[in-house]
C-alpha cells in the first residue's frame, strides 16, 4: 500500500489518532449502531440501512434525541433528514447542527413518499390526522386495532405491524427525494480522488454587499445550496432607535473537498471578515440515484 501524506486542515479538528476499526467497516456499517429518528420500519430507518447496509438501527423519539445519542456514545453514527425535494429545508436539524458538535461524514438520498392528498381525496378520505412518522401510523393502527382506520406507510412497516396492503405508490409526486446527512462524533479525512462536498455555516456584520462578498471567495467553486437561518442567540440586530433586523446564519454546501488547498485557501479569506465560521463537514458526495 502507497504511503499517505498527512495534512493539517485548519478548519477541522485534529484527529485522536488513526483510523479506527469503525472507519474501516463504515462501507457496510457491520459493527455500528446508526441513530435515525421515527419508530421502526420508518422511511428513515430505510435511510440509515441504505447509508449502513448492515448496521443496527437506534430509533429516537426526536431528532435532538439521535444528535444525543451519538455525542454520548449511545450510538456510532446518526442519519437525519435535512431537505427534501418538495417539503424544502428541515430547519430543525439545521439548527441542530450549530447546537451540537457532531460532524457530517457523508450524505444519502432516498425516493420517499411524498403528499397523498390527491389520492385521499379521489378515495373520499375526509378525516385524515397527521402523526410524527409514517412507521408510527401504522404502529398506531395495529396496537389499537383499528377497523375503520387506514395508515400511509412502507410496505416494509405493514409487514413489521402486521397489516395488510391496500394500495400502493399512492403518492401524488414519485419522484419526491429526500436528502440524508450522515453524522459521526469524528470527521473523516477529506479526499481529492473522488467527488466530496463540503458543508459550512457563517455569519457576517451588517453592511451592503456583505453577503456578495463572502460568496464571491467560492467563485472557482459552485455553491450547491446557500439556507439562511435567524441566528438563534443573536436573533435582532440594532439598526437605528425605531428599526431592528434579524442576524442570519447562513449555511453554504459547495461541491469541493477541505483536501484541495484552493478550498483551505476560499475558507481562509472568508474568515478575515466573517464573525462567525464552522466547517460542518467534508463529505463524499452521493452519487447514486434514490
Amino acid at each position: 500500500m502507497a504511503p499517505t501524506a498527512c495534512l493539517r486542515l485548519p478548519f477541522l479538528p485534529a484527529r485522536a489518532g488513526p483510523l479506527t476499526s469503525a472507519d474501516v467497516m463504515e462501507a457496510d456499517g457491520k459493527g455500528l449502531e446508526v441513530a435515525y429518528q421515527g419508530c421502526a420500519g420508518a422511511y428513515r430507518e430505510a435511510a440509515a440501512k441504505k447509508a449502513y447496509p448492515n448496521c443496527e438501527t437506534v430509533p429516537c423519539e426526536h431528532f435532538d434525541t439521535a444528535f444525543q445519542a451519538v455525542e454520548n456514545w449511545v450510538a456510532d453514527r446518526a442519519v437525519l433528514p435535512l431537505e427534501n425535494s418538495l417539503g424544502g429545508s428541515i430547519h430543525r436539524n439545521y439548527d441542530l447542527l450549530l447546537r451540537h458538535s457532531l460532524h457530517i461524514v457523508g450524505e444519502v438520498c432516498l425516493a420517499a413518499l411524498a403528499q397523498c392528498e390527491h389520492t385521499l381525496t379521489g378515495l373520499g378520505i375526509e378525516h385524515r390526522e397527521a402523526v410524527d412518522d409514517t412507521a408510527g401510523a401504522a404502529k398506531i393502527v395495529a396496537e389499537h386495532m383499528l377497523q375503520d382506520t387506514g395508515a400511509i406507510a412502507s410496505s416494509v412497516a405493514a409487514k413489521l405491524y402486521g397489516l395488510d396492503v391496500l394500495a400502493e405508490n399512492i403518492q401524488d409526486d414519485k419522484d419526491n427525494v429526500t436528502r440524508f446527512m450522515m453524522l459521526a462524533r469524528e470527521p473523516i479525512i477529506p479526499r481529492t480522488d473522488k467527488p466530496f462536498k463540503t458543508s459550512i455555516v457563517f455569519s457576517l456584520e451588517e453592511g451592503p454587499g456583505q453577503l456578495f462578498k463572502a460568496l464571491a471567495v467560492f467563485a472557482m467553486r459552485e455553491i450547491t445550496k446557500i439556507e439562511s437561518r435567524p441566528h438563534k442567540e443573536r436573533p435582532l440586530r440594532d439598526c437605528s432607535s425605531l428599526l431592528k433586523n434579524f442576524d442570519y446564519l447562513f449555511y453554504v454546501d459547495l461541491e469541493a473537498s477541505m483536501a484541495d488547498p484552493k478550498t483551505q485557501n476560499a475558507l481562509g479569506n472568508l474568515k478575515e471578515f466573517a464573525t462567525f465560521l464552522r466547517v460542518l463537514g467534508s463529505y463524499p458526495t452521493d452519487l447514486n440515484e434514490p
